[in-house]
């Protein structure tokens, strides 16, 4: 692996584990509850086990200073006020990111929406670009469109990271199949690491951790939790159970009672 991929990939991880926030939504949904403030809610987080956070250029353009934890540029957008919320379009370039700071790049890719060949030819191109650049790739794979009847199938959840593997993302995030059996399948055949999204808000921190855990047990390197930690009531909180769980291999209820006595 080249030297400045190895270097940019230890800024987005922790020794080969992530935890990771995106916060990419402001494009897609607008200023939703959670992150009114981008900016302050990255600053309050930066310090409770952080790995990297997924951004929009536009927002690492106007940091009010450098964050303590990784930056991976978001290259693809959409709109829920569109036409095609399911269509993800280019929005930016590798060489931009780059020259903002971006550590790495992500780009979503919808795999079973009528849109999806364009799509996959824009993840080909970036991907190419990314390897010009030796710039890490996060490829955000989800089953998702008019073809995919169950989003959360094993095999679909399966050939679907194994697009963003052999498209030449260095990461691949995709959903979670609900338990670690079933998501052994899905890292044993992704010939690159795996990170889960964290998909709707979750009722319970029991439901978040056990998430997780799941995905660890399985094999994947961490999680990229968006809503579960920002518009948690008590996001560094979280964060740091999660943090236990991902880089100390703590049981969810070992974690959560960890962080409750530390309150104390």
């Amino acid at each position: 692996m080249a030297i400045g991929r190895q270097i940019r990939l230890s800024r987005i991880l922790n020794n080969g584990k992530m935890l990771c926030i995106p916060m990419d939504h402001g494009i897609t949904n607008g200023p939703i509850p959670g992150l009114e403030d981008v900016y302050g809610f990255i600053y309050r987080c930066e310090n409770s086990g952080v790995t990297s956070v997924i951004i929009n250029k536009g927002i690492i353009k106007s940091l009010p200073r450098p964050p303590k934890v990784g930056l991976i540029a978001h290259l693809s957008a959409s709109t829920s006020l569109g036409l095609s919320p399911n269509k993800k379009v280019q929005m930016g370039s590798v060489e931009d990111a780059i020259r903002l700071g971006a550590d790495g790049i992500s780009v979503h890719i919808n795999i079973g929406a009528k849109e999806e060949p364009e799509m996959l030819q824009k993840l080909g191109i970036i991907s190419d670009k990314c390897n010009e650049w030796n710039v890490p790739l996060i490829a955000m794979m989800y089953p998702r469109g008019e073809n995919i009847k169950d989003a959360f199938s094993v095999d679909i959840v399966s050939h679907v990271a194994r697009i963003g593997a052999e498209a030449g993302a260095d990461i691949v995030k995709t959903v979670y199949t609900g338990d670690a059996e079933s998501f052994k399948m899905v890292v044993r055949t992704c010939p690159v690491p795996v990170v889960i999204a964290g998909g709707p808000k979750a009722t319970t921190d029991e439901d978040i951790l056990e998430m997780c855990d799941g995905a660890m047990q399985a094999g994947a390197i961490g999680v990229t939790f968006g809503r579960n930690i920002f518009q948690h009531k008590n996001p560094p909180q979280i964060l740091n159970a999660l943090s236990r769980i991902i880089f100390n291999s703590e049981k969810p209820k070992e974690a959560l009672n960890n962080i409750v006595s530390s309150k104390k």
